[in-house]
């Protein structure tokens, strides 16, 4: 244990002076973020001028939907983003070094150093901030207490999705087209309130890839709204930090299972 805390000490200093080196391409990157954030934003605002209501759901719940969301997605991105590398490293031969160091192969994916800076992360807090105070949520014990929970927990649960993904790489090798639809589904489908889908996508959102959790039922139970989707009770906007450490163990289990059959690439 001391040896990793040591290691991902080190992979942080890297990441920040990584960063500090090109500055002009994190400066590029953060602005690309804001402007992105901003078009989602923005959209969401056009679709509730035309349409006052989605199912019960005005601009001000959504700003607060998508400030859960936008907030688990940082932190994922800021602290397991390198998982989506995984099929990279198993089609260039990669993977293969990492088997035969002494470390755990997912915490050295995980604590490979790159260009990792939490501007994402830092915007998310200040958005989520002003979003909270735009519509209104009551800031009581049960908000200050449960939602860094909800948010540790909705980025284990994108973390859960990406490793399941990227362990289909040791048998299919290109998975890029799996991605390609999870990413799809995570970032349209969550914008919006589960209640406004199919039955088919709300079961998905819900039991298959769990993003509902992340911010959908979380949501819902901030702002007192009943859930016009699968009928389930307010306490269910709790769950996601269990949902998520759920997920995480049943991907690890399922990413030890395909280490256990991984025969390389044949570079």
């Amino acid at each position: 244990m001391r040896v990793a805390a040591g290691v991902y000490r080190q992979y942080w200093r890297i990441n920040i002076l990584t960063t500090l080196e090109y500055r002009e391409n994190f400066l590029m990157w953060f602005a690309f973020t804001i402007v992105y954030h901003g078009a989602a934003i923005a959209a969401l605002w056009i679709v509730l001028e035309r349409f006052p209501s989605l199912n019960g759901w005005n601009f001000r719940d959504m700003a607060f939907l998508y400030g859960l969301w936008m907030l688990a997605h940082a932190l994922h991105n800021t602290l397991f983003s390198a998982v989506g590398d995984v099929p990279e490293h198993v089609r260039e031969g990669e993977f293969d070094r990492i088997l035969v160091r002494p470390l755990d192969s997912l915490f050295q994916i995980i604590a490979t150093p790159g260009q990792v800076f939490p501007d994402e992360l830092m915007l998310a807090l200040a958005y989520f901030g002003v979003a909270t105070w735009y519509s209104g949520v009551h800031i009581d014990a049960m908000f200050v207490i449960f939602v860094p929970l909800i948010v540790f927990g909705g980025a284990l649960i994108e973390l859960g999705i990406g490793l399941i993904v990227s362990t289909l790489s040791f048998w299919f090798v290109r998975v890029d087209a799996l991605i390609w639809i999870v990413v799809q589904l995570e970032q349209e489908f969550t914008r919006y309130p589960l209640g406004i889908y199919s039955r088919g996508v709300r079961l998905l959102l819900t039991f298959v890839c769990p993003f509902a959790f992340m911010n959908y039922f979380p949501a819902s139970y901030f702002l007192h709204k009943p859930d016009n989707a699968l009928g389930f009770p307010p306490i269910a906007g709790l769950l996601t930090p269990v949902i998520g450490c759920a997920f995480v163990i049943l991907a690890y289990v399922f990413w030890r299972f395909g280490l256990n059959r991984y025969q390389g690439v044949g570079h």
